[in-house]
């Protein structure tokens, strides 16, 4: 099979397809959503059947737990797909929705209003949900979409977006608007990134390889998702209790995904005390610690932290903690090491806080709750597609509004420009 000339013609059906979606209704895009979710829970042992074949691949190949887990699929987990895709059905349509307007001195009437992107490449890595939540989000903000799962998915990612796109269909959405690539050859992602003029953007969700290699190597362009470097700093004034719920349930939730903290700071003046309770209930958890020189100091058991740990993104039950002297070193080392995602401090001191939301350089910026809060769901915004930690178009939690772009409607009576 020629990959190149397969995937530019399931783009060139997308493209096609994209004309007729950017304009169709609300009501149409709607009932494809409630019917694809309904498609999901009436098949559900076929998505069961093919995921456990790529489960049992995975295991053969040895990957660690940590995958396994972002990989599997049960009847809780399909429901939660379908749940989400109604969801979305149930979210306003951003389309020609308007966020500005104005009557200019001669008379103008300038309307500014939101627009399909057009075609949108998803490349992604383990998480089967990542099919439905893409395939939903573009559709319902009237964008057809390429998906391209990760190869350890391949037969789970097939029978969810087969099972999507023929629903879809059914239900009103123009055909070819819904598009998986289901080939495993890593060549398939380097073509996506090079098909200007059929694919308006990528966006990447994996790996820091992943999401690094296309960045280098795309020239589409690319709305950069997903890496993790997490951070909980528990301030001189936290309240101690509070600081370990809070560094319990980031570390240890879900330590796979990207809102998981990697990283706990702990100010000098609270360290003695609390980083052996933080041992304490994190060893309870099976969480392995890598300290500083001064954590070691204190509960010499733990492993010592190398320079890498401070960047590095576990996906795994491992946590890095360091002892800071004071607010400003805290900082420092945040906007050093992170990658933009979501930041947390603990402290009962209202001015710390300010500081910390005011001075760290993240998309999302917490006080006293824990990160794993940045989430499209958590946030309101129904299902995401991907947390954007650039600056550019969108940042954080992209939902329905951030897969569109913008149009200017100007009305005018014969004004010409002098």
């Amino acid at each position: 099979m020629d990959i190149e000339a397969d995937i530019r013609a399931r783009a060139e059906k997308a493209r096609q397809a994209s004309q007729s979606l950017a304009v169709i209704g609300t009501s149409v895009k709607n009932r494809a959503l409630r019917a694809m979710a309904d498609a999901l829970e009436h098949r559900t042992s076929l998505i069961l059947k093919a995921n456990e074949e790529d489960l049992e691949a995975a295991r053969q190949k040895g990957l660690r737990r940590s995958y396994l887990d972002r990989l599997m699929l049960n009847e809780t987990r399909v429901a939660k797909m379908a749940e989400g895709l109604r969801q979305t059905a149930a979210l306003p349509d951003p389309v020609s929705q308007g966020d500005y307007s104005t009557i200019r001195p001669n008379g103008l009437e300038i309307r500014r209003v939101h627009v399909p992107i057009g075609v949108i490449g998803i490349i992604y890595e383990a998480r089967p949900n990542v099919t439905a939540d893409a395939a939903g989000l573009c559709l319902k903000s009237g964008n057809a979409v390429l998906l391209r799962g990760g190869s350890e998915a391949i037969l789970s990612n097939k029978a969810i977006s087969s099972l999507l796109a023929k629903a879809a269909y059914e239900a009103g959405i123009p055909e070819g608007a819904l598009q998986f690539i289901d080939t495993t050859d890593r060549e398939a992602v380097d073509i996506m990134a090079h098909m200007n003029g059929l694919i308006d953007v990528i966006i990447p969700r994996g790996g820091a390889g992943l999401i690094k290699h296309i960045i280098e190597n795309s020239s589409v362009p690319v709305i950069q998702t997903g890496t993790g470097v997490c951070h909980t700093f528990v301030d001189a004034s936290a309240d101690q209790d509070m600081a370990l719920s809070i560094a319990v349930n980031a570390k240890t939730s879900h330590p796979s995904v990207c809102n998981a903290m990697e990283t706990l700071l702990i100010h000098a003046d609270i360290a003695d005390e609390f980083l052996p309770r933080l041992v304490q209930v994190m060893r309870e958890h099976k969480v392995e610690l890598r300290g500083c020189e001064k954590c070691l100091a204190i509960c010499p058991d733990m492993k010592p932290a190398t320079e890498e740990d401070w960047s590095t993104e576990y996906g795994d039950l491992i946590l890095s903690v360091k002892i800071v002297g004071s607010l400003d070193e805290a900082i420092a080392h945040i906007n050093k090491y992170n990658t933009g995602h979501s930041e947390t401090i603990v402290t009962k001191n209202l001015d710390s806080a300010h500081r910390f939301q005011r001075e760290v350089d993240a998309a999302a910026v917490y006080v006293n709750a824990s990160t794993r809060f940045t989430d499209g769901f958590e946030f309101g915004f129904g299902a995401e597609i991907g947390i954007s930690t650039q600056k550019l178009h969108a940042r954080g939690p992209m939902g329905l509004a951030e897969l569109t772009s913008t149009k200017y409607l100007i009305y005018g009576e014969g004004q010409i420009r002098e």
